[in-house]
């Protein structure tokens, strides 16, 4: 049997600080006898078709994809809790990101103005930000264009140079910007928050036994409580790790709901 997909592809900021994650948690993997453990991580080129795979052992998804395409098809392993301001345990909130220019604008303000966003089935980037404008739209606009830029980063970017006005971004994506490239959020200022939702889930094959998901759990918790893996937790502000019902993530799906029932199912 080849060896067990794994990646935590969510938070690269700190790429050797991801990997080390790894090495930490597989020693723990090993010794509680998982089997055909990956030596190093997978880094997807295409995320969604990777947490499909049926030889997952472990990933971190978006929680938009994990109630969409992704129902149905993997298991709720866990969710990580960081130290980004906006977050509360696993519930946190997307930040609004725009110039300096425009820091002293009233949300409603923003009418008429760019938006960008990473993916259209991004929770944080989109989902959020569409559950943020709805309300504020008038015959279901609110922006005068929004554009897809294919990640946070790119966002922030876009918005830093004035290609747009307003960006949604992770809230930990922002802040680990700021730690570790704060040339990026140079010129720019938070002006609000989204709504609030779970953070990203950590996820696992349908094909994966309940026995081994325990051991992943069991791993997981000894590696937060653990001296050893005191600094590499603290480069990546993992601050703790909770095992919610997966019915948590409807959330997800309420928020878009919620702009659908105001007649904003696009963000625009």
């Amino acid at each position: 049997m080849t060896s067990r997909a794994v990646s935590l592809p969510m938070y690269l900021a700190n790429k050797e600080a991801v990997s080390a994650l790894w090495v930490l948690l597989r020693q723990r993997l090993d010794r509680a006898g998982l089997m055909h453990l990956a030596q190093e991580l997978t880094w997807p080129q295409d995320d969604h078709a990777h947490w499909r795979e049926t030889d997952l052992l472990l990933s971190q998804s978006c929680g938009y994809p994990f109630t969409d395409d992704l129902a149905g098809k993997v298991q709720l392993v866990g969710c990580f809790a960081y130290a980004a301001p906006q977050c509360d345990g696993i519930q946190c909130a997307s930040v609004l990101v725009a110039r300096q220019e425009h820091a002293p604008l009233r949300a409603e303000e923003f009418r008429g103005m760019r938006a960008a966003f990473n993916a259209p089935n991004s929770q944080s980037g989109y989902n959020a930000f569409r559950a943020w404008a709805a309300p504020l739209a008038l015959g279901g606009r609110f922006f005068s264009s929004a554009m897809e830029t294919g990640g946070h980063s790119a966002s922030v970017l876009a918005v830093r140079t004035g290609h747009a006005d307003l960006a949604s971004i992770d809230c930990v994506t922002y802040a680990e910007l700021g730690r570790y490239t704060p040339q990026a959020t140079e010129g720019l200022a938070i002006v609000g928050t989204t709504p609030t939702y779970p953070g990203l889930p950590l996820i696992t094959s349908n094909a994966t036994s309940a026995a081994d998901i325990a051991i992943l759990r069991t791993a997981i918790r000894d590696l937060l409580a653990s001296d050893e893996a005191g600094p590499t937790l603290q480069a990546l502000a993992i601050v703790g790790f909770e095992t919610p019902d997966p019915a948590i993530y409807q959330r997800c799906v309420e928020m878009c709901h919620f702009a659908e029932a105001l007649g904003y199912s696009t963000l625009a």
